[in-house]
């Protein structure tokens, strides 16, 4: 039975019909699911679904929208934690992916494998999503890993992030199938296939 929350805020909505539709979306195709489906199992109506978020493909794109920025904030978070014990930025960014990701299935599933899968007229989220994380890992690699020394031309680290990201989501995938592996090993692994690449690239002092 459908429960409603008369006079939320308009973000507090929002976030709860995001929040349907994740689950939504990552547990049904998304041409099978419904504006409706979302909308009951957020506590609410279909014409209330429209309005706060619009055509089933912007409530799509809502959620990749929130999710990547969900996840680009864990990692950016565990990346420039003045706390943490790991002295290496780069493999707590990483971890902290992993994290989110097993942490996070539904979310995964929507980013990664709903969102891939649709074609147009997703292709081109996809796209912008999957840059806005490379952004980040080619930050990450500047700043944290060559942190002033020199290295690789920008071009170079760019191609390395968009390498790592793609390891990571490989790595992503495995470690959702095999419930013994865990964060910590996926992270090690990737942070050590990444900084071999980047000591073929050039010499950089640790």
């Amino acid at each position: 039975m459908k429960t409603r929350q008369r006079g939320l805020p308009r973000r507090i909505r929002e976030q709860q019909l995001i929040d349907a539709a994740v689950t939504a979306f990552a547990r049904g195709d998304y041409h099978t699911v419904s504006v409706e489906e979302i909308a009951a199992a957020a506590g609410t109506s279909k014409p209330t679904a429209y309005h706060y978020l619009g055509s089933k493909q912007k409530i799509f794109a809502a959620c990749v929208n929130r999710e990547v920025e969900r996840l680009v904030a864990a990692v950016r978070a565990a990346v420039r934690d003045p706390e943490a014990e790991d002295p290496d930025p780069l493999r707590r960014g990483i971890r902290a992916f992993y994290a989110f990701v097993v942490a996070n299935g539904e979310s995964w599933t929507v980013l990664y494998r709903r969102a891939a899968a649709q074609g147009p007229p997703f292709e081109e989220e996809t796209v912008r999503m999957r840059d806005r994380v490379i952004d980040e890992v080619t930050a990450l690699i500047t700043e944290c890993v060559l942190d002033g020394h020199d290295g690789p031309a920008p071009r170079d680290v760019r191609l390395l992030a968009r390498v790592t990201v793609s390891t990571a989501d490989a790595f992503a995938d495995w470690l959702l199938d095999h419930p013994d592996e865990t964060p910590d090993t996926m992270a090690g692994h990737v942070t050590e296939l990444t900084r071999a690449h980047l000591r073929s690239l050039a010499p950089v002092r640790a």
